[in-house]
């Protein structure tokens, strides 16, 4: 097996939890490597720490697929998969969820969605790329799906030098009809954002339940109308959903109508800053006292970080000024390089420029079957807080 040996102390990160190596650790990084090679990693000592994947041509060098001295199992593609769905399993998640989450299942660069009989799944890494054929023999074995799509749209695959052709094994239809705390979604898998569906909100729309009762809900960025649907079902006065995207608006209105709250949560094309304003200058036919602020991961890359934040900071300000004495703001970020302490931060800059006065009643995180592994802050990237105006 290639060997890949890092400089003096670029181990200790490793050492200390986390799966991944840059360029910049490598003593003397060999290019001609094939990108998605197996290779054991090495101490400046000579010292075996663990064996990745390993892509010369991304800054990323190195993903850590196990630690230690001891030889990768043949079968670590099934072993891995397998270990992951019984997690899972002991969580209740069988049917519809994430299956593989990447390096906290460690399987570096592999996302599995599952809607029923049918897999989603996203591979962003070349090292998960090699080993597609193992990957789609692992997952009908251990799932037994009538279909598997494996999407491309990533814009990770282009950083990985991959391509960007979908591929489908089995029959595969455009939508699917899933169930997730009580509520029936039909969700797109080809256009769909990400996979097709968000579970890891499921555990924060199953907690703001209690508070949906008798409120006027504005659902923004609501996708296909997940937790404005839960608003409706859950006692809500009435439901005002926006979105962007004119198909996501046609899927929220069908999901209202298959879960009978048609009238109750209406789904509109909009941009969710026109409303926030309408809402602070009392335009709207009523005045609003929920609000559920989703926005997509403004902050892509670190380099668009401080603008990203600055986007944030605008959207809980405009939302807070526009809520009442007594009112709620459930706000969500879903970037990694967004970090706990930042999104605490977006929530105290945002409440000082509102001039309003909020109290936190709760902060959360991504659902279970998303596990964040201890080390690796990347993991933890879902980030939910509940607020209410004093």
């Amino acid at each position: 097996m290639i060997e890949i040996k890092l400089k003096p102390k670029e181990h200790r990160r490793i050492a200390a939890g986390h799966y991944w190596i840059f360029s910049n650790e490598i003593d003397g990084l060999d290019t001609s490597i094939e990108p998605g090679s197996i290779v054991r990693v090495l101490d400046s000592d000579g010292n075996c720490v663990g064996t990745g994947f390993f892509n010369p041509h991304s800054l990323i060098a190195v993903r850590m697929i196990q630690k230690g001295p001891e030889e990768l199992p043949e079968d670590f593609i099934f072993q891995n998969l397998d270990t992951a769905y019984e997690y899972r399993k002991e969580l209740g998640v069988r049917k519809y969820g994430r299956m593989c989450y990447g390096e906290s299942d460690n399987m570096p660069g592999l996302i599995v969605d599952r809607y029923g009989d049918v897999l989603v799944v996203e591979i962003l890494t070349a090292g998960m790329e090699k080993q597609k054929e193992a990957i789609t023999a692992a997952l009908k074995k251990i799932f037994k799906p009538k279909g598997i799509l494996f999407r491309a749209d990533s814009a990770f695959r282009t950083l990985e030098g991959l391509g960007n052709t979908p591929e489908i094994v089995g029959e595969v239809p455009d939508t699917v009809l899933i169930e997730e705390n009580k509520v029936k979604y039909e969700v797109p898998l080809r256009v769909g954002q990400k996979t097709g569906f968000y579970f890891d909100q499921r555990e924060n729309r199953e907690f703001l339940k209690p508070y949906f009762k008798d409120k006027l809900v504005v659902d923004l960025y609501s996708y296909i109308g997940s937790f404005g649907i839960t608003a409706a079902l859950e006692g809500a006065a009435q439901v005002w959903g926006v979105d962007s995207s004119a198909a996501a608006v046609e899927f929220a209105n069908k999901n209202a109508e298959l879960n009978g709250v048609k009238d109750l949560a209406v789904f509109h094309r909009d941009d969710a800053e026109r409303i926030l304003s309408a809402m602070k200058k009392k335009e709207l036919p009523e005045q609003p006292d929920f609000v559920l602020l989703d926005p997509p991961a403004f902050a892509k890359s670190r380099k668009n970080l401080p603008q990203a934040v600055g986007l944030y900071v605008k959207l809980v300000k405009m939302a807070l000024e526009g809520l009442e004495k007594g009112g709620y703001l459930a706000f969500s970020t879903c970037s990694h390089h967004i970090s706990r302490e930042l999104f605490m931060d977006i929530i105290r800059q945002g409440v000082s420029k509102s001039g309003k006065r909020a109290a936190l009643l709760e902060l959360r995180g991504q659902a279970k079957d998303h596990p964040v592994l201890i080390g690796m802050p990347e993991t933890d990237y879902l980030h939910f807080a509940l607020l209410q105006v004093r």
